[in-house]
């Protein structure tokens, strides 16, 4: 399936920022697989589309309530047990490629206790048990904007790889 994006939308995010310049794709990508990434609608997607679909998951949960946040809503093993890291580096974010291995070690050593169901009380504990996500954590939130400039720039450099730009 071929993603295409809207010249006008792409002109229009980029004159308003890099954030709304990824959202232009972002928001392409979650209209072609219905709102939700799945084993049915990955395959509509390619692999650059999927990876800066996952930078979107990951900067939305760990802005919202940190790594804790990111495995328990089920996206540890999308981040952590595929090659986004390696992709982040390969788009040029090669700090943040660190600080998510850094994260996957956290992830492997304890799998089982962060993915398991959890009352409210137990969920909010887990963010005192795992306090060495909290220096990730603020690591990301230091980097976050040259992140999503870096990636930015990789999508303008690729465009091509990201969607297929029309005019209206």
């Amino acid at each position: 399936m071929t993603i295409t994006i809207k010249d006008a939308d792409l002109c229009r995010g980029a004159a308003e920022g890099m954030d709304e310049f990824l959202q232009v794709f972002i928001d392409a990508y979650e209209q072609a697989i219905g709102g939700e990434l799945t084993a049915e609608t990955m395959p509509l997607l390619n692999g650059s589309q999927i990876t800066l679909l996952a930078y979107h998951y990951f900067r939305r949960e760990v802005n919202e309530g940190g790594f804790v946040q990111l495995i328990y809503n089920g996206y540890g093993s999308f981040i952590f047990e595929n090659p986004f890291a390696k992709a982040m580096r390969l788009f040029g974010a090669k700090e943040f490629s660190k600080l998510v291995y850094s994260g996957r070690k956290v992830y492997d050593a304890h799998k089982q206790e962060l993915t398991r169901e959890k009352s409210d009380e137990e969920f909010m504990a887990t963010y005192e048990r795992f306090e060495e996500f909290d220096k990730l954590e603020e690591e990301f939130m230091e980097m976050e904007e040259l992140v999503t400039a870096q990636l930015a720039a990789y999508v303008d450099e690729h465009i091509e790889e990201f969607g297929e730009v029309v005019t209206d």
